[in-house]
């Protein structure tokens, strides 16, 4: 397994990734209510957060912040990760 994919991979539970992220689990369950991520789940349905996961949870702290609101979050994380798609397709168009 490759870097990217450990990234990808949930590991925390839920009171663990809010405590990392420094804000509460009922926040994370509203923000995949919202559609601002989908953590990963097991067998048995209980949430795993992975790093990427992390990474989008401290994003949308970023953007709280700075006083949009979670339907001006969704449409920001959407749009960075359009553009980062758009930037990796040109990359590999033009080889590098």
């Amino acid at each position: 397994m490759g870097k990217a994919e450990d990234r990808g991979r949930g590991v925390y539970a839920i009171s663990v990734a809010a405590e990392l992220v420094g804000t509460g689990q009922q926040n994370l369950r509203l923000y995949e209510r919202k559609g601002l991520l989908e953590p990963g789940r097991t067998l048995g349905g209980t949430r795993q957060y992975s790093e990427n996961d992390l990474v989008t949870l401290r994003r949308i702290g970023e953007l709280l912040d700075l006083g949009l609101n979670l339907a001006g979050i969704r449409m920001v994380l959407v749009l960075e990760a359009d553009n980062r798609r758009l930037e990796a397709e040109l990359r590999s168009a033009n080889g590098l």
